[in-house]
């Protein structure tokens, strides 16, 4: 193994490994989930403005939790239907350790997966409120926006363009119309939350051997 000592910004020693370094690489692994997983990881990746991949690697990383998991589904067979073939990008050292998880409990490895992703179900749950809220917020950010513009088509029907006043009136509507659209654009992109339904991670056929 290849180690290279390096300084930190406060003067310290701290050690680069090729290990560490390769486990970081991004690969692509392919699993077969459920219609509803999917949709979930999709979700609360845009809700959050985070890559897939490192909500994947946040769920694939936590060893605790999937080894709770893993003795869940320890012996168990997953059904053929209800199951979307996905490719995701994940960094090495997640797959490696789904991996590792999944041949140490012989559970599926694409059913730790789909019980990971149920476990963000407060998150969706938590983010739909929040959804519906800044939903709300907007609407109203809408109306005064409205109300923006026609005080300054007035002031410049009254004062003109080139007045100062008017132009400094102009510069912050044209501010707040942009953080206006910022925000009709995000409110676009996440409204898959809107109508996502939990009970749709329930998809996936687990079967226990006895």
């Amino acid at each position: 193994m290849t180690r290279k000592n390096t300084i930190d910004n406060s003067g310290s020693f701290t050690f680069i490994t090729s290990s560490g370094l390769r486990g970081r690489q991004s690969v692509r692994a392919t699993f077969k989930l459920s219609s509803g997983c999917i949709e979930a990881i999709s979700i609360v990746a845009a809700q959050l403005g985070i890559k897939q991949k490192s909500l994947f690697d946040h769920l694939a990383q936590d060893s605790d939790s999937l080894n709770a998991i893993a003795k869940e589904v320890q012996n168990a067979r997953v059904g053929a239907e209800n199951r979307v073939q996905k490719t995701y990008v994940i960094s090495r050292r997640s797959l490696s350790l789904l991996d590792e998880i999944s041949r140490a409990f012989n559970a599926p490895r694409d059913a730790l997966v789909e019980f990971s992703v149920r476990r963000l179900l407060p998150v969706i749950d938590n983010e739909q409120k929040k959804y519906e809220m800044r939903k709300a917020a907007f609407s109203g950010i809408q109306q005064h926006l409205n109300k923006g513009l026609q005080l300054l088509e007035k002031m410049i029907s009254q004062l003109g363009e080139d007045d100062p006043v008017a132009a400094r009136m102009a510069s912050a509507m044209d501010t707040y119309a942009g953080a206006a659209k910022a925000m009709a654009d995000f409110l676009e992109r996440t409204q898959g939350i809107e109508d996502f339904d939990p009970e749709n991670l329930n998809q996936m056929d687990v079967q226990f051997e006895r």
